[in-house]
């Protein structure tokens, strides 16, 4: 595991079965007895779970974005031979996204150097 130079203290997720029950599962007696295991592993880390509201696709717009970053350089622009080639190049992008690519939205610094600077 890499190590991150800050602490998660929340996480922020749409309301997907993945991510927290269903809405008609949230409420009622037998709610407080029975959690989602993506709420019962935060609450094991001490990590704040939020949830977004309901049909505001803003607020999940940059990790769309991110997503739509990551394809296009990826399996948009290479055929991968193996799914280890796949996680080679993705790894290669990332590490050179994160510590040499200069982001606009970062005032023209890497999002490392915004990271080490906050």
């Amino acid at each position: 595991m890499v190590p991150i130079p800050y602490e998660i203290h929340t996480v922020l997720t749409d309301n997907g079965i993945q991510f927290a029950a269903l809405p008609r599962n949230r409420e009622g007696p037998t709610a407080r007895f029975c959690r989602h295991p993506f709420d019962c592993t935060c609450w094991g880390h001490g990590i704040e779970h939020r949830l977004t509201k309901p049909n505001h696709s803003w607020t999940n717009g940059q990790v769309e974005r991110m997503n739509r970053t990551l394809k296009e350089a990826t399996v948009w622009r290479y055929h991968h031979e193996s799914h280890r080639q796949l996680q080679d190049h993705l790894a290669a992008f990332l590490g050179a996204y994160n510590f040499a690519r200069r982001l606009k939205n970062l005032r023209g610094l890497t999002p490392y150097e915004a990271v080490c600077k906050a």
